[in-house]
């Protein structure tokens, strides 16, 4: 089969289309044909090896998985001997074991659900990872109906699913964004929208009862001061910060000790894949509560573009590869 692989870490130069084998399933895994993958910054991570305490999970020296991205969508062409909620022909979407950036990848069946009927695969590769981490940072934070919430990086991948989650909550969203993507964020739902090149977040004192920061560039005592006294202040990602070793994590890990030091609840976001939560949004979806953002899509061969895409910054929605 053909892949988006890589020997090295390093940038998108060190991605090669190549001949691979096609990987092969075990008890509780499916073999997907894929025909969509996503593109967020965790792949960027997982390329790149940076900050370098990924490479724990990835791989020291060399990334133990070669072919590249997680999200995946397609149709399941054989099954494990213990998989029981899912069968051949089935259209699912989720994340992926062996690479979601080739023609097939195996994923875990609690890892995977039955894609929405009203997506198509293009689509549907950009819910399993920016939508499940959107739609629980809004339920860890614990978004009531009436409250005031505040998303910085409200275009990106995991700000667009955000906004439009923290309407179904109930909520009243504010949108952090560039001008150029103001029109993009009211149409998702926002009521108000802060152009970051004019004002910053913590205009007019502590407004928002939660914060909710995707972009992980923000000081702490910024979001404090944005935030009411006994509001939440969500850590959503990380890869976008500086730091060699530990990067934007390093927020997310000391989120339970912050908590510690003021009135304000500090939380660190770090998505859990379960299919629970893509039916839950399958749910929706199918509703027309939610819809995915396609900024830009890109055939497999060109996944080197897509990257380097990726790395210029502030997309508008999410990205995708086509198989």
């Amino acid at each position: 089969m053909k892949a988006i692989v890589r020997d090295v870490y390093g940038p998108a130069d060190v991605l090669e289309l190549r001949e691979v084998g096609k990987p092969s399933i075990g008890d509780e895994e499916v073999l997907i044909e894929v025909r969509a993958a996503g593109v967020d910054p965790g792949v960027w991570i997982f390329m790149t090896g940076l900050p370098m305490a990924v490479r724990l999970a990835a791989g020291l020296r060399r990334p133990r998985v070669a072919v590249l991205g997680r999200a995946v969508a397609g149709v399941v062409v054989a099954v494990g001997a213990g998989v029981t909620r899912l069968r051949a022909g089935d259209e699912v979407y989720g994340t992926c074991q062996s690479g979601s950036f080739a023609q097939y990848a195996t994923a875990r069946q609690h890892r995977v659900a039955p894609k929405p009927a009203n997506l198509t695969f293009e689509q549907a590769a950009a819910v399993p990872i920016s939508a499940v981490t959107a739609l629980q940072s809004i339920r860890d934070a614990r978004v009531q109906p009436g409250q005031r919430v505040l998303i910085i990086g409200a275009a990106g991948g995991v700000g667009s699913f955000a906004v439009q989650l923290v309407t179904v909550y109930g909520a009243s969203a504010t949108g952090v964004c560039g001008p150029s993507k103001i029109e993009l964020v009211r149409s998702l739902g926002a009521e108000d929208v802060i152009d970051y090149t004019r004002h910053e977040i913590d205009r007019g004192g502590a407004r928002y009862d939660i914060v909710v920061d995707t972009a992980g560039n923000r000081p702490l005592p910024l979001l404090r001061r944005a935030t009411t006294r006994r509001g939440t202040i969500a850590l959503v990602g990380g890869g976008h910060a500086t730091g060699r070793l530990l990067g934007g994590f390093q927020r997310q890990m000391a989120a339970p000790l912050l908590s510690l030091s003021g009135s304000q609840r500090v939380l660190g976001v770090t998505a859990r894949e379960r299919y629970e939560d893509l039916e839950e949004l399958t749910t929706l979806i199918e509703a027309g509560s939610v819809t995915p953002v396609i900024d830009r899509s890109y055939a497999l061969a060109d996944a080197p573009a897509a990257m380097r895409y990726l790395a210029q910054g502030h997309p508008a929605g999410k990205i995708v590869v086509t198989v």
